[in-house]
């Protein structure tokens, strides 16, 4: 079983440590790091998600799902609100800490690693991803005052490729026609084609975790409860979760790693995108940073249950 733990927590220290080394050691810039993000978030997650939707199945589980988490989260973003004194000064960013998560540069890499596909984490990210695509983001952008316009979330969605490949993904995936596709006799070619453009991402994501990790030593008390209390949220939501869909669905252990590890990640990374974090910037960042340490931490955990 430790062998097995190894294989699969190793690569990921491993990665994670290469891109600590490349920022130490200035192998590439901010530059680089730039078209390196450029490149996966404008060609290979879009493909990656639109496979993963594309092969997701579609039934009363996955509606199922979807409302578990879309409802989750909900909850989560107004504890956070309600939770906001206890950060004085930082409480202003608290609510888009303790909700959503980053599953596009990080939960279907991780994932992926521990099932050996990432489509099964499709289902678990479909509520995750429109969660954030509208309540997440619509309250982050009234943060300062701004209003969320349906229009704007609208443009912020469909201007997303990463969304947009979700998207296609989902229409085709749900009426039939991927499986027509990959049924058919090109379907060969098509898996060899998103096989060479995904295959990299898992490598390419985690080296980017290790070089963005950005660990300030002043700032860790508001970082460490504000990380203590996402846990928290996230471990009743786990239970919740587990207790509404096993009850009515029977036992999924797949299933069950997705939600393990959707809610070990991290909030998602585009805060400082779109919202003016300002004096908050470094206790953000810092709090993603040290999150996606835990995150690595626990998801030693999902693999040791993984292979019991």
């Amino acid at each position: 079983m430790v062998l097995q733990v190894l294989e699969m927590v190793l690569p990921v220290l491993v990665m994670i440590g290469i891109g600590c080394i490349c920022n130490r050691r200035r192998i590439f810039d901010m530059a680089g790091l730039k078209g390196l993000k450029d490149i996966i978030g404008g060609v290979m997650l879009p493909v990656t998600l639109f496979h993963a939707f594309m092969t997701a199945e579609y039934n009363l589980k996955v509606v199922a799902v979807f409302l578990v988490v879309f409802i989750g989260y909900g909850i989560a973003i107004g504890i956070g609100f309600l939770l906001r004194p206890l950060l004085k000064p930082y409480g202003r960013f608290l609510p888009f800490l303790l909700a959503s998560a980053e599953g596009g540069m990080l939960g279907y890499a991780l994932y992926g690693l521990v099932v050996g596909s990432q489509s099964g984490f499709a289902t678990v990210d479909l509520g995750q991803t429109v969660f954030a695509y509208t309540v997440w983001l619509g309250l982050l952008t009234s943060v300062d005052g701004g209003k969320a316009e349906p229009g704007m979330l609208l443009k912020n969605m469909f201007s997303n490729k990463c969304f947009l490949g979700m998207t296609l993904g989902i229409l085709a995936g749900a009426t039939g026609l991927g499986g027509l596709i990959m049924n058919s006799a090109a379907g060969g070619v098509v898996s060899s084609v998103i096989g060479m453009i995904t295959a990299p991402v898992s490598a390419l994501v985690l080296l980017m975790v290790g070089y963005e990790l950005n660990l300030k030593m002043e700032l860790m008390p508001p970082v460490a409860k504000t990380i203590l209390l996402r846990l928290a949220i996230m471990t009743l939501l786990l239970i919740g979760s587990n207790l509404i869909l096993f009850s009515i669905f029977p036992f999924d252990k797949n299933l069950e790693i997705a939600l393990m590890l959707l809610y070990a990640l991290p909030a998602p990374f585009i805060i400082p995108i779109f919202a003016d974090v300002r004096e908050d910037g470094e206790y953000v960042s810092t709090s993603l940073s040290v999150h996606t340490v835990v995150t690595v931490l626990l998801f030693i955990g999902v693999v040791a249950y993984s292979v019991k």
